[in-house]
C-alpha cells in the first residue's frame, strides 16, 4: 500500500474568527474617549480661524490667525492670560506649601487625628460656587464678615477684600479647596516612608531640615507630581469661584481664561474669538503642567543629593 499524504489540520473555526484581546476591549472606551474629547477640540480649532458670531451666524469669513493675534496683542487679554498664570501659580505655591506642613502632621500620632484628618478634608467636598458665596458673605464681607468683625475687635479698620485684593482673594479660596487634595496625596507618599531610613538618618546626626530635604523630599517627587499636574489642569479651569464673587471684576483683575471664554462665548456670542481663547487655554496648560513636572523632578534631585 502506498502511504497517502496526510492533509495538514487546520486549525478549529473558533481560532479562525475574531478574538476579543485586552487591546481590543480598549477600543471602545479610547473610542468614546476620541468622540467626546477630540473631535469637540478639533472643532475648537476650525472655529477659531473664522471670524464667527452667533449675532450673524450667515457670515463666517475665515480670518486666520487673526482672534489669536487680537487676544496675545490686547492689553486687557494680555491681562487675563497673565491673571490665569498668577492664580494658577500662586494656588499651586500655597497648596502645596500648606499641604505638605498639614501632611507632615497628620502623619504623627495624636489623639483626635482622624476627626482632624476628617475636618480638614472637608473644605475639598464643598461646591466652588458654595466655597465662593461662604467667602463673600461670611468671611470677607466688609460689614458683616468674620474677617471684618475679627479687625474691629482688635482696633482696626475694615477693609473691603474683593474690591482692594481681588486677585488675593480668590487665591485664597481657591487653595482653601485644594489644600486638602495636596495633603492627602502627600500623606499618602509620607505614609510609603520606611521607617528605618528615618531613623538611620537620626542615627547619623542629620537635623530635621537634613532629614526632610534628603530623605522625605525626594520620597515625595511622585506625590508632588501628581499634585501638580491635576491641581495646573484644575486650577486653569477655575471659574465658578469667580463668576460668584468678583465675576471677574474690579474691571478684568479677576477675569481668567475660563471666565473670559465664557463672557465671549455667552455674552458677546463670540465664537471665533472663545475658541481661539479655548485653544490658547489647552496650550498653557500643557506648558505650564510641563514645566512644573520638571522644575520639581530637578529641584528634588538636587536637594536629595549628598
Amino acid at each position: 500500500m502506498t502511504a497517502q499524504a496526510i492533509p495538514a489540520s487546520s486549525p478549529p473555526a473558533s481560532r479562525q474568527g475574531f478574538r476579543f484581546t485586552p487591546a481590543v476591549m480598549i477600543w471602545p472606551a479610547l473610542l468614546y474617549l476620541i468622540l467626546t474629547t477630540q473631535v469637540p477640540f478639533f472643532m475648537t480649532i476650525y472655529y477659531s480661524f473664522f471670524n464667527y458670531n452667533l449675532v450673524n451666524p450667515g457670515s463666517r469669513p475665515f480670518i486666520g490667525f487673526e482672534n489669536y493675534i487680537g487676544l496675545l496683542t490686547d492689553a486687557n487679554n494680555f491681562r487675563v492670560i497673565l491673571n490665569t498664570l498668577v492664580l494658577t501659580l500662586g494656588t499651586l505655591v500655597i497648596t502645596l506649601v500648606l499641604g505638605g506642613l498639614l501632611a507632615m502632621l497628620l502623619n504623627r500620632p495624636f489623639v483626635g487625628r482622624a476627626l482632624v484628618r476628617t475636618v480638614l478634608i472637608s473644605s475639598f467636598l464643598v461646591m466652588p460656587v458654595v466655597t465662593a458665596v461662604v467667602w463673600k458673605n461670611m468671611l470677607l464681607n466688609p460689614v458683616f464678615g468674620f474677617l471684618s468683625w475679627l479687625i474691629k475687635e482688635l482696633g482696626g479698620t475694615p477693609v473691603d477684600w474683593l474690591a482692594a485684593h481681588p486677585m488675593g482673594s480668590v487665591i485664597a479660596m481657591v487653595s482653601w479647596e485644594w489644600t486638602p487634595f495636596a495633603m492627602l496625596i502627600l500623606l499618602t507618599g509620607l505614609q510609603s516612608l520606611p521607617d528605618d531610613q528615618i531613623e538611620a538618618a537620626r542615627l547619623d546626626g542629620a537635623n530635621p531640615w537634613q532629614e526632610f530635604r534628603h530623605i522625605v523630599l525626594p520620597h515625595w517627587t511622585q506625590a508632588l507630581e501628581v499634585v501638580v499636574l491635576l491641581e495646573t489642569i484644575a486650577v486653569l479651569q477655575v471659574y465658578g469661584e469667580i463668576y460668584a464673587s468678583t465675576s471677574g471684576g474690579p474691571g478684568v483683575a479677576t477675569t481668567n481664561l475660563p471666565y473670559f471664554i465664557y463672557q465671549k462665548a455667552f455674552g458677546e456670542y463670540n465664537i471665533g474669538v472663545a475658541s481661539a481663547a479655548g485653544v490658547i487655554a489647552v496650550v498653557l496648560t500643557n506648558i505650564l503642567a510641563v514645566f512644573m513636572l520638571r522644575l520639581i523632578s530637578r529641584n528634588v534631585s538636587t536637594g536629595g543629593g549628598h
